[in-house]
């Protein structure tokens, strides 16, 4: 069973009933600042912490006077827009006076569907975690429509560990675990201290998207699970509405956790390990020797380039006779990467007329 205090990376999911109370619309103010005391708790053991949190058209909701009813696409897009100053501006309250900096970080479905939008968001979010500051990620109910929907926060926070590579994944619920049955329905019903597998009889007890206790239930608890640990990810489904959750959960109370059976790197290796590369560069011996000491790969060592690619597409890294050593991810295009091969990165904005990142493919984003 993992250990929070084991985590070099935690992304916690954390659903609008926890964070806003359904009858008053207003901020759970109490709970969100005894959250904060974990995450600064989090940090102090030395991990990264992504919050996924939903409250935005709760919040906003409440300030514009909306029913409590199913609300129009443009209601909602309208509530989120007022209450995501909000709850932006509630996260930054709970957590500066633990010196901890946040920011708001918005996405859509079409941001991890879109490789270039990926590494986007990855290299984003890699920028603020190595920062030290604590992203508040939320979908970006503003524009979002149904067609480009995560349509859940399990399944996006699930998106969010695989995009930052998290060891763990902490699901904030209204119930402590999964279990063989809907306990609300069935005395009967037992819950699950471990997961191993997601086999096809735990996928039956699922039940139906919107059968369980949270909205979407179960079954998109499944499905986030899945993700996560496809990606080496452990995931906890645990009750969030005590004070300090995570502390709770690291203490013993009860949750379910879904087991990773290799550790997010690894996994995210065989990924693109099993892409089909569109193109490929030559690399130099000293860039060669470079790959081997686990360095990323810069224009200064590529002496070729091939093929017709674009930003985020897979490519071969060849050596002078030809021969892959691997594949990677690559920050430029064909086109740009012709421009910027032999060149000092601090040339690149000289040579394209706008500023790049320094690495033609990063370290992390290729398979050797």
């Amino acid at each position: 069973m993992a250990t929070l205090t084991a985590a070099r990376r935690v992304v916690i999911k954390i659903g609008s009933a926890l964070l806003v109370d359904r009858a008053t619309g207003q901020l759970r103010a109490d709970w969100l600042h005894a959250l904060a005391e974990d995450v600064r708790w989090l940090k102090g053991l030395g991990a990264d912490v992504v919050l996924v949190s939903s409250g935005s058209i709760a919040l906003g909701r409440g300030v514009l006077g909306l029913p409590l009813t199913t609300l129009a696409l443009e209601q909602s897009q309208a509530a989120a827009a007022v209450g995501q100053i909000r709850l932006a501006r509630a996260y930054e309250e709970a957590l500066q006076p633990h010196g901890i900096t946040t920011a708001q970080v918005l996405v859509t479905l079409e941001d991890s569907a879109d490789r270039r939008r990926y590494l986007n968001s990855r290299a984003t979010m890699e920028t603020l975690l190595g920062l030290g500051v604590v992203p508040i990620v939320n979908e970006n109910d503003t524009v979002a429509t149904d067609e480009i929907r995560f349509g859940d926060n399990d399944r996006l926070a699930a998106q969010i560990a695989v995009t930052v590579g998290a060891d763990q994944l902490i699901l904030l619920s209204d119930v402590d675990g999964f279990y063989s049955g809907n306990p609300a329905d069935d005395p009967k019903a037992t819950r699950y201290d471990t997961i191993e597998q997601i086999t096809p009889e735990i996928e039956a007890m699922a039940g139906d998207a919107g059968s369980g206790l949270s909205k979407g239930g179960m079954k998109t608890k499944l499905m986030a699970a899945r993700t996560a640990t496809a990606a080496g990810c452990a995931m906890a489904i645990t009750e969030g509405s005590v004070q300090r959750p995570l502390l709770a959960l690291q203490n013993g109370a009860n949750a379910t956790w879904f087991t990773a059976h290799s550790d997010p790197q690894a996994a995210r290796k065989r990924w693109i390990a099993a892409m089909k590369p569109r193109g490929s560069v030559t690399l130099d011996a000293g860039a060669v020797a470079a790959m081997s000491r686990g360095k990323s790969l810069l224009p200064a060592g590529i002496t070729g380039v091939t093929g017709t690619f674009e930003r985020g597409d897979s490519i071969s890294m060849l050596d002078s006779r030809g021969h892959s050593i691997g594949t990677g991810l690559t920050r430029y295009s064909a086109l740009e990467a012709a421009q910027i091969k032999g060149h000092q990165s601090a040339k690149i904005e000289e040579i394209l007329g706008y500023p790049g990142r320094a690495a033609l493919i990063h370290r992390d984003d290729m398979a050797l």
